[in-house]
């Protein structure tokens, strides 16, 4: 019986070291004691007319904010937010985005501006929450100081909207692996060299997101892989998403003759001010009604990036029948046209 028990006792240790072994090489525990976050600060920003006008521009022209955080009216070709919701949130379907106005019962009013901060660019709500990466921390993460703080300046700016959404739901287990995706930001986040049209091109695409949607990801069902692009595929296209907008893969944006190598920098301009390419409709998803609020200077550096890019060969168009791509594992028009070589990783 003694020998039962201890065999016993030391089949339960190996269970449990490999076990720990297991979630330590894996997921890690951050899905079980929660994600990494830096302490808040009284840090206040300074409300001046330049960083009103600073972040009224990135908000409303780059960062994308108001897709998500109002309401629109996805059957118009240029989604027009419906009246008084700017900013109040719930324009997505499944991860509701919270108001984000003045209002203090239902907004953001009582927030302090470190919470703002601290959500915008690293992930972690006011309560101390992981966020869902459908708010693109990821991406915002390279704000820099002064970008950062004259989001905030704007965003207290908003008028009061009285409107409450229910909490959204993330399904297990992806609730968890969030955890692992936040990072504190402790040091300072200094502006690229903008004056370099390639590097303020570069700056503009990572803080609106760009390639988020225009590189496709793995399919698999864990975050870690959601939140990774596939290798060799980016900025290729081939995204599908889904929606009240309709069913529209992204555009593969690199210089190939499969992507925009036939764009010169005046259709780019036009593309991105009308949504249209000549008498192409872009689909509503793509944010052109944002874009076109840049100034000329942002959107010739975009481009000016964009032709850096390594060429993607990656067919996607989305006049034709969808098929399944073997590239890149998507459903997209022209996806039978790509080459079944060994899959990405």
């Amino acid at each position: 019986m003694k020998r039962f028990r201890a065999i016993a006792a030391i089949g339960l240790i190996v269970i449990l070291v490999m076990l720990v072994a297991g979630i330590t090489f894996t997921v890690g525990w951050r899905p079980f004691v929660g994600p990494k976050a830096r302490p808040l600060t009284n840090i206040t920003f300074e409300r001046t007319p330049e960083r009103l006008a600073r972040g009224k521009y990135l908000v409303e022209a780059v960062t994308q904010c108001m897709e998500c955080h109002a309401v629109h009216d996805w059957t118009q070709h240029d989604s027009p937010i419906l009246p008084g919701m700017f900013g109040a949130g719930g324009g997505l379907p499944r991860v509701i985005p919270p108001n984000l106005t003045s209002d203090p019962e239902t907004g953001v009013g009582k927030w302090s501006d470190d919470q703002l901060v601290r959500a915008i660019r690293e992930g972690i709500g006011h309560d101390g929450r992981a966020l869902s990466p459908t708010m693109p921390y990821l991406y915002f993460s390279h704000l820099a100081d002064e970008d950062a703080a004259s989001i905030v300046v704007f965003i207290r700016s908003l008028p009061p909207v009285r409107h409450s959404w229910p909490a959204s739901v993330i399904a297990f287990p992806v609730k968890y692996l969030i955890n692992s995706l936040p990072q504190p930001i402790y040091g300072s986040v200094p502006f690229p060299n903008t004056s370099n049209p390639v590097e303020r091109g570069r700056y503009l695409v990572t803080i609106a997101h760009c390639s988020r949607c225009h590189t496709p990801q793995r399919r698999r069902e864990t975050l870690q892989a959601m939140a990774q692009p596939i290798s060799g595929l980016e900025f290729g296209g081939g995204n599908v998403t889904a929606g009240p907008w309709g069913r529209a893969a992204s555009a593969n944006i690199t210089p190939d003759a499969s992507g925009i190598s036939y764009f010169s920098e005046t259709l780019f301009v036009e593309t991105l001010r009308t949504g249209f390419v000549r008498s192409r409709k872009l689909n509503q998803y793509m944010p052109w009604t944002n874009f076109r609020n840049m100034t000329d200077e942002d959107l010739k550096s975009i481009f000016a990036y964009l032709r850096t890019l390594p060429p993607v060969k990656h067919d996607v168009d989305n006049t034709e029948k969808p098929t399944l791509c073997p590239e890149c594992g998507s459903i997209h028009g022209w996806g039978d046209r790509n080459s079944s070589r060994t899959p990405h990783s």
